[in-house]
């Protein structure tokens, strides 16, 4: 799934803004994840929900 984002940022002639996002949700997942541990169902969740999106509207 991740390779998907990095071609369609790729076909654009520089980085995706999309792909930006992608990568600050990632980070900002990983550190409340680091900080409340119990909260990993909820931030996989939302960030499997925020990538789809997403590479959803870059395809449009």
């Amino acid at each position: 799934m991740f390779n998907a984002a990095v071609v369609l940022a790729q076909t654009d002639s520089g980085i995706s803004a999309g792909l930006l996002l992608a990568g600050l949700v990632a980070v900002a997942a990983g550190i409340v994840i680091l900080v409340i541990p119990r909260v990993l169902n909820y931030v996989v969740a939302i960030y499997l929900l925020a990538s789809g999106a997403l590479l959803i509207f870059e395809a449009l």
